[in-house]
């Protein structure tokens, strides 16, 4: 193998591939990266058998041929190399050369032979929509996945396909997020659960921009396309929660706010509770003010904010941080509350739709 690409081309492809790379395997060729020189073309694979990533970028190819580069080391050395024109050469049968200007480096490499193949979907089902609709659904609904392995299926985002709408939903047993987005195209009724992981590096190479990303799925795989980039991950297998079970349908008080007004208060009345065990704050709703109070060994912060109240006066407690985070990814400025009772989940969403919800637990008090 003999090639000559750009350093920059190569570094930004080692930089994509490498969130594949398993950080701790009995297979030691899980830790590299397979490197394929043909068609003017060098290809980059990593994959740790969950998670499977490849990039095509341009190059002047000498000798075609194959290798597995040590992952991380050719990752930091690379990036150190951007702004140089870079010759890769396979040398001595399991070494790479690097040479760059009048300065060369070498790598002691592993044979591709146990290499798990990349083996993209021909056939199967497929499902369209645009890109920063993709990535927007990706942002509201991730930080919601579980991240124990307890219950390895809440680790997940499930998507349910139908017609032209799609319904993304997370839950890690504390809160739900659950949104809707018009799809441009669809090939049947689906139902998948992506792994969150998976979702995240996806997302990072989606742009906001109309044009739209074609999702393929086949048995147990998803594949995404990205201009050069292939992002291949294995589904998740299982019975996802029956989350419309659990989503409360009416409510006895529906609270308007103002998204930056709350954001504000609830950062400084959180400010006591941080680090503590009972890591809390509380919602005093009264007929046009709510009171968000912080009390703790250190002192006790009580933020007034204005409010529209539909609806009974309510007393109730949550980790600041789940409403927080809600908040954050709502993206609009007007967000209506609703509310049952001091121990029932509350929902969060804009006002003026539900193509984004999120479903809070509050926390138990004396």
């Amino acid at each position: 193998m003999k090639a000559i690409c750009d350093g920059l081309n190569l570094s930004i492809a080692v930089s994509n591939v490498s969130k594949a790379i398993s950080g701790k395997s009995a297979a030691p060729v899980l830790e590299g990266i397979k490197i394929s020189a043909r068609d003017n073309s060098l290809i980059l694979t990593a994959t740790d058998l969950e998670i499977s990533i490849e990039q095509k970028i341009p190059a002047e190819i000498l000798v075609e041929g194959e290798i597995v580069v040590p992952g991380k080391y050719f990752l930091d050395f690379i990036k150190k190399l951007n702004n140089e024109q870079i010759e890769l050469s396979l040398v001595n049968n399991n070494c790479l050369k690097i040479k760059y200007n009048d300065s060369e480096g070498i790598l002691q490499c592993l044979t591709v032979d146990e290499f798990p193949a990349f083996e993209r979907i021909q056939l199967g089902e497929t499902f369209s929509l645009i890109q920063k609709e993709l990535k927007d659904l990706i942002t509201k609904t991730v930080f919601c996945s579980a991240v124990e392995d307890s219950r390895p299926i809440l680790k997940g985002v499930l998507f349910e396909i139908e017609d032209y709408s799609m319904t993304a939903v997370a839950l890690d047993g504390y809160r739900l997020a659950l949104v809707k987005k018009p799809l441009e195209q669809a090939s049947a009724k689906l139902n998948v659960i992506i792994p969150a992981r998976s979702l995240v590096e996806i997302s990072k190479l989606l742009v906001n921009d109309e044009n739209p990303v074609t999702v393929y799925i086949e048995n147990n795989k998803l594949m995404v396309e990205i201009e050069s980039v292939t992002i291949m991950t294995r589904l998740l297998e299982g019975e996802f929660i029956l989350y419309g079970n659990i989503i409360p349908k009416d409510f006895i008080s529906n609270v308007n706010f103002k998204k930056s007004q709350l954001e504000e208060g609830l950062e400084r009345a959180s400010v006591l509770a941080r680090g503590l065990k009972n890591n809390l704050v509380t919602f005093d709703i009264k007929e046009e003010n709510c009171n968000i109070i912080s009390i703790s060994e250190i002192g006790n912060i009580k933020e007034k904010i204005a409010i529209t109240l539909e609806g009974k006066e309510l007393h109730i407690s949550f980790n600041p941080r789940y409403v927080s985070d809600a908040l954050k990814a709502i993206g609009v400025e007007n967000v209506k509350f609703k509310f049952n009772s001091s121990t029932s989940p509350a929902l969060i969403t804009p006002v003026d739709n539900d193509d984004t919800l999120y479903m809070i637990l509050p926390i138990r008090t004396a």
